[in-house]
């Protein structure tokens, strides 16, 4: 038996990954297993619940035509239990019998800077875990406990071992691998470097299915549905995608077998997915806010934001990414109709978060590319304008919700708000904008944006 050691027990894996084994294991395909468990002491109710389930639990699927559909997932096998120590996970990733190790990270928990270096200095977690590290102790950053697991791997003589991404970090697979090779560069662990170089792949990967995080209400719904009472239900949207490419270390599941779509390059699916799925949310979601909308499906179906998320897909994006095997215009329609689930209640405050990653990662891409060829930017630079009105109204306290951002320095975030011309101090966020900050052609873009937005706010904001 072979297992796949998961790092996150969160909603998206459980109605992702572990949905795409569960499949296979069905098929009677049973040589591969999940482990899983926490780097962090979060999640606790949901963890123990699911230990004592067995790791199974309950998965309600929603289309967008209302269709209800519950299954049983039983992929994972082994819930680990958090301790500070990572005892147990450390354990399963230096077991022989373990082939790959995937986890699933925001963008922000990367901690990568837009040339792809780690910045310990603007992060406390990450420098106090470099010097756990060196002191020969785990840690809850992903560089951290990978760390641990690795040695205790090299020490085991266990074998080679596949990375495996699960999260919207574009390039996910070259780019934490660069992060955890200047992680243990930074901690001065020679013999360990050599061997992740040896010993491991990194694929990378493009996963995509809204899993919004669970409700009481999903609960109940199960319960009635299914007679089962299951702390650890969760439900996601009926459509699901995965494609990795097929660079693994030490065997795989036959992923392919259950609709895994195995490639040479993810680069045009990543692009696609990232620049038309995750922009086009965030683009809701802020705009949805200043609206005075919950969930993102008010939003999707208010012809204005619609047309604001259609506009920015259909003028400056599909341009930049074409040629395309995928069909981008059936694209775009498809993910907006997914938006437009209103069961799946996918809240504006999970998706608006963490802007200080998603501008630079999923949005100034096509600013960049656009301004490169000398074309027009006005339908792109509407989402920063949004973001910019997003902020300044978090600035006065006026979002009805917690923001949250990792990667966000309120200092200079206020400071932004509070400038003479806030338009100018955003346009000039290296964070955000990297070498496209303060280009003339930026600014005067954005300052039309911010005039259209402004002027959105004034009619409909709440």
């Amino acid at each position: 038996m072979n297992t796949m050691l998961h790092l996150g027990l969160g909603s998206f894996h459980r109605a992702h990954q572990a949905v795409y084994l569960h499949e296979l294991i069905k098929r009677g395909d049973a040589s591969w297993t999940l482990a899983g468990g926490n780097t962090r002491p979060d999640m606790a109710d949901t963890i123990a619940a699911l230990a004592a389930q067995g790791g199974a639990y309950t998965l309600e699927t929603i289309s967008p035509a209302g269709e209800h559909r519950y299954e049983r997932i039983t992929a994972i096998r082994q819930v680990i239990p958090y301790t500070p120590d990572l005892a147990g996970l450390i354990a399963v990733g230096a077991s022989a019998a373990t082939r790959i190790v995937s986890f699933t990270v925001t963008e922000a928990g990367y901690y990568l800077d837009a040339k792809n270096r780690l910045d310990p200095a603007s992060f406390p977690d990450l420098a106090a875990d470099i010097e756990r590290a060196r002191q020969g102790r785990p840690g809850g950053t992903i560089y951290a406990a990978l760390t641990a697991i690795l040695r205790a791997r090299m020490r085991s003589g266990a074998g080679k071992l596949t990375l495996l991404n699960c999260d919207n970090l574009r390039h996910n697979g070259d780019r934490s691998r660069s992060g955890l090779l200047q992680f243990v560069e930074l901690i001065g662990d020679t013999a360990l470097r050599e061997w992740i170089e040896a010993n491991t792949t990194s694929p990378n990967a493009m996963v995509d299915r809204i899993t919004p995080r669970p409700t009481p209400d999903v609960r109940e719904r199960v319960k009635a549905a299914t007679g089962v009472d299951d702390p650890a239900a969760l439900m996601g949207e009926s459509f699901i995608q995965w494609v990795i490419e097929d660079r693994f270390a030490a065997g795989r599941p036959a992923w392919e077998k259950v609709g895994v779509e195995m490639v040479a390059s993810v680069d045009p699916y990543e692009e696609a997915k990232i620049r038309l799925l995750n922009a086009t949310h965030s683009c809701i979601a802020w705009a949805g806010t200043l609206a005075g909308f919950l969930y993102i499906h008010e939003g999707t179906h208010d012809a204005e934001i619609r047309k604001l998320a259609f506009d920015y897909v259909t003028d400056d994006t599909i341009p930049c990414l074409l040629p395309s095997p995928i069909d981008l215009a059936a694209y775009r329609d498809t993910v907006l109709d997914r938006f437009g689930n209103p069961a799946i209640r996918d809240t504006n405050q999970r998706v608006a978060m963490d802007g200080y990653s998603k501008i630079p990662g999923f949005i100034a891409p096509t600013i960049r590319e656009r301004l490169a060829k000398n074309q027009p930017v006005a339908s792109v630079a509407m989402l920063p304008a949004l973001f910019l009105a997003y902020l300044q109204r978090w600035h006065r306290g006026a979002i009805p919700y917690t923001y949250q951002d990792q990667a966000m320095d309120p200092a200079a975030a206020h400071a932004i708000c509070e400038a003479a011309d806030p338009v100018a101090a955003f346009a000039a966020d290296k964070v955000l904008y990297g070498p496209l900050a303060g280009d003339a052609r930026w600014v005067a873009a954005l300052r039309t944006a911010s005039a259209r937005v402004a002027d959105f706010v004034a009619r409909r904001g709440a």
